[in-house]
């Protein structure tokens, strides 16, 4: 069985996360193929680009309904980038357009007068202790691109805040969903820490 399954849904250059984990010393598979993505232990959902283009390319696989099966299954699920902004109802970018619903909330562009996309090295205010925190220091420094942020409906499922012209959800928890803004395959040994707190995150018992 694949411990870590990185979803390849046609969308950016999703190489680097699966090296990135394989740096890390967790053995992890990029995949499209539903027989192994049903399988894994757990499931990374990757984003570059634009969300809606991002959307329909998972849909258009049917890999949008695989991944809320897994979810409903207990299976851990990380976002990254955009995949984490997929994982809430919806974004105004080009739209609005839904995302895939599994947490409370929207995916909003940064205020007027921000230099966008926001690109660089920003820290991570933890809010609240979490396993994916594990040996990582409180206000660390991860690498971020993009133009627009998660406004979550839930304040309980931000664990991790950054300020950027205003105070956004950078990484959130809801059981056995995950989602982080930032970019851990480019954050250096922090993000490949981060990526390791993940892969030791038991599963959900099967509901």
């Amino acid at each position: 069985m694949t411990r870590v399954a990185i979803i390849d849904y046609g969308v950016g250059n999703l190489r680097s996360v699966e090296k990135a984990f394989q740096a890390a010393g967790c053995a992890a598979l990029l995949s499209g193929d539903e027989r192994v993505l049903r399988e894994a232990e757990r499931l990374v959902l990757p984003g570059v680009g634009a969300f809606g283009a991002c959307m329909r390319a998972l849909q258009e696989r049917g890999l949008d309904r695989l991944v809320k099966e897994r979810v409903e299954q207990g299976v851990p699920l990380l976002g990254v980038c955009v995949g984490m902004q997929m994982l809430f109802e919806s974004s105004e970018e080009f739209g609005p357009v839904a995302g895939l619903g599994l947490l409370r909330g929207h995916v909003r562009r940064f205020a007027e007068g921000l230099r966008v996309p926001q690109v660089g090295w920003n820290q991570v205010h933890q809010r609240a202790p979490h396993p994916l925190f594990d040996c990582i220091e409180d206000d660390a420094f991860f690498y971020f691109v993009h133009s627009y942020y998660c406004d979550a409906a839930d304040e309980e499922d931000i664990i991790g805040e950054t300020e950027y012209g205003t105070r956004y959800a950078s990484v959130v928890a809801r059981g056995n969903i995950y989602g982080v803004q930032f970019h851990p395959e480019k954050s250096q040994a922090v993000g490949l820490r981060l990526l390791l707190n993940f892969a030791a995150i038991a599963p959900e018992p099967v509901r």
